[in-house]
């Protein structure tokens, strides 16, 4: 299986801790941020459920641009093969 080595930028990280903090964040919102910190120290690959939620993020018009931001950090740290 092809292992994807890329990390999380500092500049999402900070985005992604604010979006944890802040309590107008959506569940979804709060779930892409937590995935996208945990993958901003190690290489760990996102898991194929968090995906699936990425990619509908990223194909929806109902989330703001800080949330498909943070979609899109998560599905370039997926999984090559998938």
């Amino acid at each position: 299986m092809s292992k994807n080595t890329k990390k999380t930028s500092s500049k999402v990280a900070t985005q992604a801790a604010k979006t944890l903090t802040d309590k107008s964040s959506s569940k979804t919102a709060k779930s892409l941020a937590a995935s996208a910190l945990a993958q901003s120290r190690n290489k760990k690959q996102t898991g194929a459920e968090m995906e699936d939620l990425a990619s509908k993020v990223i194909k929806s018009d109902k989330y703001n641009d800080d949330t498909k931001s943070l979609a899109g950090s998560v599905l370039s740290q997926s999984n090559k093969k998938r």
